[in-house]
């Protein structure tokens, strides 16, 4: 019975060694659905050629496999994404999410200066006047979110983050419990556009 448990033990000690599991999910499962993912969100999660495109790398996985669900449900819309969640089960959409948090995000960076200096006020300390929380209070100081409901923002390609916010403040995207829906109603979108601006330089 002994060298029966052992040899079970062992068994499963040898998958788990040749494939990892990242919260819930089975990296190495997740990489052999994602090459399909490469052409927009890059061979190692940090994006494609157009910047509309988010980066995967590095973000929680549980916020990743909502998104899928999410696109595959109808409840968030994208005619790419659709698509390509449309044929994913709950698993792979599990994998996917621990295989692109197991990729190393790279840093990105801001390119206008004095935008992303009025970004940094709002990231920081919000619009009282306009009743706007600010960005950190649920993505953390250092834009790395807070698991798994406030996603990882640091770095995030800015053309990608103001496509996301304007489609918050006009009801288009509204999978995530209205909060960033009654946010980003409130927000100018000059101050968007400088938020996101802000986060792609911050690390």
């Amino acid at each position: 019975m002994k060298s029966i448990l052992s040899v079970a033990t062992a068994a499963s000690l040898w998958l788990v060694l040749i494939a990892p599991v990242h919260a819930g999910g089975n990296v190495a499962a997740g990489q052999a659905k994602a090459g399909i993912c490469a052409g927009c969100h890059g061979a190692d999660g940090n994006g494609g050629a157009d910047p509309t495109w988010p980066k995967l790398a590095g973000q929680d996985p549980d916020y990743i496999a909502k998104q899928l669900t999410n696109f595959k449900s109808g409840a968030r819309k994208d005619p790419i994404m659709s698509g390509m969640a449309a044929a994913l089960s709950p698993t792979d959409m599990k994998n996917l999410g621990a295989y692109f948090a197991s990729l190393k995000s790279k840093p990105g960076a801001a390119h206008d200066a004095q935008l992303a200096k009025l970004g940094e006020k709002t990231y920081r300390g919000g619009n009282a006047k306009m009743g706007v929380s600010a960005c950190m209070s649920c993505h953390g100081p250092s834009g790395h979110g807070i698991p798994p409901r406030f996603p990882k923002v640091s770095g995030q390609n800015s053309a990608y983050t103001q496509k996301q916010l304007l489609a918050f403040k006009s009801g288009a995207r509204t999978n995530d419990g209205e909060t960033m829906t009654r946010i980003a109603f409130r927000m100018s979108e000059q101050e968007i556009k400088a938020v996101a601006e802000y986060m792609a330089g911050l690390h």
